[in-house]
């Protein structure tokens, strides 16, 4: 399984990366670094369904996704689009991101900036923060109880929250036994990289009302983005569909009817 793939690479990445940067030095200049905005504030629904936008150049499942990758300029057309918040891929391996680019972006918008990766140990964690990032993703599958309670006060303690993601009802039942306050149903299957927005139909009625709900993967059209704002989801991530265009800003005004 791909998702293996992954998370046996990352526990050598981490490894190798904690040669060359000690934890000890991330931590002192985490000090340094501005405060982290507020996410689950601007991700809250109001009026309309919010959007994160996401970076991304290349999958797993599709390969190179956008060729002429100038993230600085879509960044700010994501920004000038509406977006509540951007999306950064900063694996290397197998999306072709960077976390420099999550640093460079966050120097030019002022947009709240997620770190997308594979998050399994603290110090990448205390990476994101120095990066500049106001949150970070965590994914239940790979991830116990034990370690999302952890990784959610360690994020809280620099300033940062985290979109905790599911896809089925046992990584709901996990999350729901945390504290967590931003909870994002994939609608894409890890395992086989399908997209079906019934998984978020069939379990935000679960997630209490309190907890802010985001929509990942899959939403490719203006009746998909209504089917989700009908159903009461705060905020949708969009990436793929958004990176395939050659007007982003024109594909933002044709989901959200603008």
């Amino acid at each position: 399984m791909i998702l293996d793939k992954i998370h046996a690479y990352k526990l050598k990445e981490v490894a190798e990366n904690k040669g060359l940067v000690s934890i000890g030095s991330l931590k002192e200049r985490c000090r340094d670094v501005p405060e982290a905005v507020k996410s689950g504030k601007v991700l809250k629904r109001e009026k309309r369904i919010k959007f994160i936008a996401e970076i991304k150049k290349a999958s797993p499942s599709a390969g190179i996704i956008r060729e002429d990758f100038n993230y600085i300029d879509i960044a700010k057309e994501y920004e000038a689009g509406g977006a509540s918040a951007i999306s950064v891929l900063t694996d290397k391996e197998f999306f072709k991101g960077d976390l420099k680019y999550l640093s460079e972006i966050k120097e030019t918008v002022r947009l709240p900036v997620l770190r997308k990766d594979f998050i399994i140990d603290p110090y990448q964690i205390y990476e994101a923060r120095v990066a500049g990032a106001d949150l970070v993703l965590l994914i239940a599958r790979i991830l116990t109880k034990e370690k999302i309670d952890a990784f959610l006060t360690l994020s809280q303690e620099l300033g940062m929250e985290c979109l905790v993601e599911v896809h089925d009802n046992d990584e709901l039942e996990k999350v729901l036994e945390t504290e967590a306050a931003i909870i994002g149903i994939n609608n894409r299957n890890l395992d086989t990289f399908e997209t079906n927005l019934e998984t978020t139909l069939q379990l935000h009625h679960r997630i209490p009302e309190d907890k802010i709900v985001v929509s990942e993967s899959g939403i490719k059209t203006r009746a998909d983005v209504l089917v989700l704002e009908e159903a009461g989801i705060d905020a949708i991530l969009i990436g793929e569909t958004l990176m395939r265009s050659r007007n982003i800003s024109q594909k933002i005004k044709e989901l959200f009817g603008s």
